[in-house]
């Protein structure tokens, strides 16, 4: 979606002269063509795989081990762990402006996106992350635990065998653990770096053992996306659904349960009056966004996932930085937000 307008005839980065903007109309005029973003609303679901590969003794976990509701049957899961809104700025098709060519006017540099949102006139905007990097869940490297077996285990006749020596092979290691950590071991490590790579040592091999019998879980995050336009006062819309045993499904498939979005405009902005717009149209300048704000809520069977006052262009208003900015005796320099097309930054030499 991001990638879904393209703008026309558009540079990242290009010399124009910044002093006669208006509407644009394909084919009228030529100029620097750039657009105001809108507001979509990127819904990012993070779940949870959750898989479980039984032992290979594990028939044998709650004779040996204590160890019960261990079951020999693989199974995979789903757990819903967090819902995420972010606020992306993609072009507006309705606010396309072109910036005209004067030949006595002062030389201007106007940066724009790769889609033709307007970043910098006169300057060069910073390159920042927008949106920080979600901190994922990955599975685990599980040892081996037969490069940890005896020759005896190895060797044993029957998996009763295997299972009753690997078991005394785990308590034999949690002794050693033991008296290491009281001290009554014949030979004591001599510093602490020595005494913690051997504790380190043993518990991986006992994990490594005990998952003979136990299994072990894998768990795994994944993220999920849905995009939204928003509208003022949108109520309970289904983006998602999500099922334990399915995962993340579409809206429209019924077999999990549904995730709604609301949003509210919170907008304190006074709205024009069709004849004031079309007059404010008429004034020379460069024209930007004043972006309202709206409170997006996300819910999953009764509990809120997300709440949180957003940007929202739709909720707000357009405005013009006067012509008289841009002139030879003053040297002005713009920075505006790529995902609203508000103004970030005015500088004046």
């Amino acid at each position: 979606m991001k990638k879904g307008l393209i703008a026309l005839g558009l540079l990242a980065c290009t010399a124009a002269s910044a002093q006669d903007v208006s509407a644009y109309t394909p084919a009228s005029d030529e100029g620097i063509v750039y657009f105001l973003p809108k507001t979509v609303l990127q819904v990012n679901l993070i779940a949870t795989k959750v898989t479980y590969q039984p032992g290979d003794l594990c028939q044998y976990a709650n004779r040996y081990l204590r160890l019960s509701n261990v079951t020999s049957q693989p199974e995979t899961h789903w757990e819903l762990k967090t819902i995420d809104v972010r606020s992306v700025g993609i072009p507006d098709s309705t606010k396309a402006y072109i910036i005209k060519l004067k030949d006595k006017s002062v030389a201007s540099n106007v940066e724009l996106t790769e889609n033709g949102i307007i970043k910098a006139i006169n300057t060069t905007s910073p390159q920042e992350p927008v949106f920080a990097e979600y901190v994922l869940e990955k599975p685990q490297v599980h040892e081996n635990a037969r490069k940890y077996m005896t020759e005896e285990i190895l060797m044993a006749g029957s998996t009763a065998k295997m299972a009753e020596l690997t078991a005394r092979e785990i308590y034999n290691i949690r002794e050693s653990k033991n008296l290491i950590l009281r001290g009554q071991a014949d030979n004591m490590p001599k510093d602490g770096a020595s005494l913690k790579l051997i504790i380190d040592n043993l518990d991986k091999q006992e994990k490594a053992m005990t998952e003979m019998f136990s299994g072990y879980k894998n768990r795994e995050d994944k993220v999920f996306t849905a995009w939204v336009i928003p509208e003022s006062n949108l109520k309970d819309r289904i983006v998602l659904r999500f099922s334990n045993l399915l995962g993340v499904l579409p809206a429209e498939d019924l077999a999990g349960e549904p995730i709604y979005l609301s949003v509210n405009s919170t907008n304190a902005l006074p709205t024009l009056l069709p004849e004031e717009e079309k007059k404010k149209k008429k004034i020379e300048g460069a024209i930007y966004n004043i972006p309202g704000k709206g409170n997006v809520t996300v819910s999953y069977k009764g509990k809120e996932y997300f709440k949180q006052e957003l940007p929202i262009t739709q909720f707000g208003n357009t405005e013009v930085l006067v012509d008289g900015l841009f002139n030879k005796k003053i040297n002005t320099k713009v920075i505006f937000s790529p995902q609203t097309g508000a103004i970030v930054k005015i500088d004046k030499d």
